[in-house]
This record gives structure tokens, sequence and C-alpha cells, in this order.
């Protein structure tokens, strides 16, 4: 038995056959080509970049007609780098100047490309040398006239293993045969990641070399939950596995029950579940999965994987989609909070060395104002459609609060000039992401009508760890005393002061931290949408004295590590079937 440990990227546990890909080799028939040959052969390589092209015009149409706009966007920003003039220009120059075949001079341009990226220190720009060595394989694939492999046309089902996987080749997996795969190589912000993680199929990443240790046919369990992988397990494992597998389908259909139920505890206090979405699509799977509203819309996905900015009617749009979809139902639109990791490439942002502390978020919108009244503009036109609140991401200082409120009101009376309607009296609220604004939290209810604990952030900065950072992320806890403690004091204020509290960050959808946060006090969880049903028993599995009687405890230990433990210990004595699936 060979157990390996990568990164998990894509939830969920598959057993299987092994099918062991190699790399794509592709052998180039001839580097040079006769001087009274180059524009024949520039021509064979506008042909072949055509050809490319529509094939990968057709792998962003598949894709968005399933997997939605984000996944789609990922080869929308392909095709753009494959037609960019530049990258043609560059070839086209070595066909002619040096005669090189398109071959070589396509795969040495491409190859320069990618390189450029791997040696950005940011890993999540780095990861996108993968993308541009996807689009070289498309394009000599073109040019040397060789089919897609065999993957794609498997007969019985499978777990594919691979040095790595491009985002292409994740697109055209037969979901039906491929239950899993796992690669020697990648990282958890991949776009092999994101398809992988939009098709629902279990994978792992990042494992190291593996591949001269497995035969094809032999066994192998992706973990997905836990980026393990087991070849050729044991039959103990194996049993184990193929267990957890069986507790995890009855457990789901004992959840399915609870979706037209109230998330209310034995003693019955009424707890609100909202949802969490990053696009419009997203909305419906929230609605049913029994959601009471959106809790937080990102709207990040606008400005990522296209050449211009949204218009205000791509912004209106896509609101009043979700909105529209959620009926009567709050949708609390957080405006963009772009920076850091989510670089919109049209804004031309200067390298930052600590970009999660520069310019991004709040303090990108107010430096950007009319990238920013175009948004406002687009969710005050929508509050006609249905019942929507505007959330502000990453506020540090009231001075930053009140500059965009009255960013908000001054739109507000542009609008009423153009009479334009909108809805004046719209709920405003902001994010506690940021320590500053935790610690001062009775300043800010004044100014606000709700408040959002995003703990994503708030654990980051409260402990000064980089969450995407390898080195430190076991860090990186959201049962940390000076977290909980943040979390309690910004609960028990807005309580006190009758302002509705919320959380929205990951914490709040793993039910681990369920009965610990009901005992906080919190009474509105924003999850994402396939957590719903498991917070939602949890809830109804619970008294509030049951949760504040943990949280006391909690509070009173000195280590994350303990913390977690007793959590862990409370919620399977309470529901035992979450020991199988946590």
């Amino acid at each position: 038995m060979m157990r390996l440990q990568g990164i998990a990227v894509s939830p969920g546990i598959a057993i299987g056959k092994a099918v062991v890909i190699g790399q794509d080799i592709f052998s180039i028939p001839r580097e040079y080509v006769e001087a009274d040959a180059v524009e024949q052969e520039v021509a064979r390589f506008r042909e072949a970049l055509q050809v490319a092209a529509r094939e990968i015009e057709n792998n962003r149409d598949l894709v968005t007609r399933e997997l939605g706009p984000k996944s789609g966007a990922i080869f929308q920003a392909h095709l753009e780098i494959l037609e960019d003039p530049k990258i043609r220009e560059d070839v086209e120059s070595l066909i002619r100047n040096r005669q090189y075949s398109s071959e070589k001079a396509a795969s040495f341009v491409l190859r320069q490309f990618a390189e450029m990226f791997r040696r950005l220190p940011n890993p999540v720009i780095a990861d996108r040398a993968y993308d541009v060595l996807d689009i070289e394989r498309h394009l000599l694939r073109a040019l040397l006239g060789q089919p897609h492999r065999s993957l794609y046309h498997l007969t019985s089902p499978a777990v594919v293993l691979a040095r790595n996987l491009t985002p292409s080749e994740v697109a055209n997996l037969d979901r039906k045969m491929v239950r899993g795969f796992a690669t020697e190589v990648g990282g958890p912000t991949s776009h092999t990641a994101i398809v992988a993680q939009g098709m629902g199929i279990p994978a792992v990443v990042g494992t190291g070399p593996f591949l001269n240790e497995v035969s094809g046919g032999d066994i192998v369990i992706v973990d997905g939950d836990r980026g393990i992988v087991i070849v050729r397990p044991d039959e103990s494992t194996l049993r184990e596995y193929e267990e957890e597998m069986r507790a995890i389908r009855v457990f789901t259909t004992e959840l399915e029950k609870l979706r037209d139920l109230p998330a209310e505890t034995l003693d019955g206090t009424r707890i609100n579940i909202y949802g969490n979405i990053e696009f419009p699509h997203e909305a419906a799977l929230c609605l049913q999965n029994g959601a009471e509203g959106i809790g937080l819309y990102r709207t990040e996905f606008l400005y990522l994987g296209r050449n211009d900015l949204p218009s205000e009617e791509d912004h209106y749009r896509a609101y009043c989609e979700v909105v529209r979809i959620m009926g009567d139902r709050p949708v609390t639109i957080r405006t963009f909070d772009l920076g850091a990791d989510k670089v919109p490439l049209q804004l031309g942002l200067e390298k930052e060395a600590n970009p999660c502390l520069g310019l991004r978020s709040i303090r990108l919108a107010l430096r950007y104002l009319p990238l920013f009244q175009t948004q406002l503009r687009a969710i005050l036109r929508a509050s006609v459609c249905g019942n929507v609140q505007i959330m502000f991401p990453m506020i540090s200082t009231l001075a930053e609060l009140r500059q965009a409120k009255l960013m908000l009101a001054e739109v507000m009376e542009d609008l009423a000039e153009g009479q334009i309607p909108f809805r004046r009296e719209i709920p405003l609220g902001i994010m506690v992401e940021v320590p500053s604004v935790a610690v001062t939290i009775d300043r800010f209810l004044d100014e606000v009508d709700f408040i959002s604990l995003g703990t994503n952030d708030l654990i980051q900065y409260t402990l000064a760890v980089d969450r995407t950072n390898r080195n430190v992320v076991n860090m990186y806890n959201a049962t940390d005393p000076a977290v909980l403690r943040l979390i309690h004091h910004v609960i028990q204020e807005a309580s006190r002061k009758g302002v509705p509290v919320s959380l929205c960050g990951q914490m709040s959808s793993h039910p681990l931290h369920t009965m610990l946060l009901i005992g906080l006090g919190l009474r509105k969880f924003s999850v994402a949408a396939h957590s719903i049903l498991e917070i939602k028993k949890v809830c109804r599995s619970v008294t509030v004295e049951q949760c504040e009687a943990l949280a006391k405890r909690a509070l009173e230990m000195d280590h994350a590590r303990d913390v977690q433990a007793l959590l862990r210990e409370q919620l399977i004595k309470l529901i035992p079937a979450f020991g199988r699936i946590m």
C-alpha cells in the first residue's frame, strides 16, 4: 500500500482502477523550413490557430453551459492568450527570420511565456503557466493533426492519475467513467482545480512523483476531502473507505428530508440560514436546499476573465437574475472585493509586496470611483426588483465607511435627477473582517443596518497568517482563542444595540462550528449552498443551553487544537453520522 499526501482541491471520495496518463510528447518532424517555403509555413500556422481557437471555443461553451460562467471564463482567457497579437507576431517572426517550423516556433514562444508566469512569486499567478501549456498542446495538436488522448473514451469506471491535467483535459473528462483524479503537480488555485470543483469530480493535486510506482489497473483511492491518495490499499483501508462512502450516501438522503423544515433548535430558537453565492445560477441551488435568502452575493466574477470592464447593464442583469430567483427573500450584494489574488487585468494595477494589505476591496473602490459608481448604480436599480441589501467589504476605519456612504448618497441623487427608479431606504451593511473594526464595533453599529462577520480574512489578519501560504497554513485556525473572543465581542455588541449580525465566512459552512457559533450568540448563518442542510441538521439537534455551555468551555481554552477536539467530540456525540464524513 502506498499513501500520498497532496492538496485537496475538489471534495469527495473516489475508488477505482487506475488509468495512468503520461505527458503528451509531441515529436516535431522538422525544426526548420526552406526559405521559399516560409510564407506557406506562416499560412499553415495561421490555419492551426483557427483550428485551436475553435477547439477552445467549444470547451468554453460546453463548460459555461454545464458549470456556469466562472469555469467558462477560464477558457475565454485561454482564447484571448491564443489570439494575442504579440504571440502571433513573435511566432511568425521566428518562422520568417530564423526559418523555424510552425511547431518549433509556437512551442518556443509559448514556453517562454509559460516560464515568465512560472518565475512570478505569487503562486496564484504562477499557476497560469499550466494554462499556457494547455494552449501549446491545442496548437501543436492542430499543427500535427494529432487527436486528443484516449482518456475521454474510457469504457469502464476509473481513477485518472497523471503528471498534470490541464483545464481543457479536465473539462473533457467523461463524468460517467472518471470517478476522480490525482496529479503529481498543481496547486489549490489552479484552473484545473476550479474546473474539477465545478464538475464535482474528487481531486487531489501536488502529491509529488509517484506515477513510476503505479500500474494501470491498480486500485486507487482519491480522498478529495483530506488530500490523500492511496495506491493498492490493503483490505482494511479499502473497507473503511467503502463504508465511509456508504455512510455519506445514507446521511445525504437523510439530510434531504430537512429541506422544507425550519432551522429551529430543540428548545424553539429559530436560526436563519442564508446562502453564499459567486454566480447567479447558484441562487437556485440555495433555494432548492432551503435557504431563506442570499447572505453574501460575491460580485468579483463580473470583472475577472475578460478584457473589458463590465458595464452598468452587465451588473444590473446579473443582480436582477438572482433577485428574481429569490422572490421576496433578501439578497445581500457585496460590492467588489478585488485586489490581492483577484486582480482585474483591465485596471493595470502595479505589483504590490503585500497585496492582502494593499490596495484591495473598498480601498480599490474608493480609488477608482467611476468603477464603484457603476456598480452602485446597478445595485440601486436592481433594488426595485426585490429585497436587495448592500454590503461594503473590508472596511477598516469609520472614515472609510463614511466615504463609501457618501458615494452611495451621490449615486442616489444622480439616479433621482435622472428619474431612474431605485429604493432609497435600501439596507446598508459592512463586512467585519479587519480587527480594527471588530475591536471598535460599537462605533460602527450606529452607522449601519446590519453587519456580517467575514471570518476568512478576520482569521488571516488577526493571526497574521497568509491562508494561501502552505508554510504557515497550519496556523490559520478558526478556533484560535483570539478569533473566538473577537467573534464573541462583535456578536455581543451587535445584540446589545439591536443590529442584525450574520457570519458568512467558511467557518459558518462547517458543521463542526455550528454549536459553538450558536453558543456565542449567532442566530444568522450565511453558508455555501452544499452546507445548508448539514448546518440545519445541527441546529435541529441541539438546544441553545447546550451550545452556550460548549461556547463557555471553548472560550476558557488556550489552544485552537483543544477547542477543535472539544467541538468534534460534542458534535459526534449528538450526531454520530458526522464522525464518518469529517
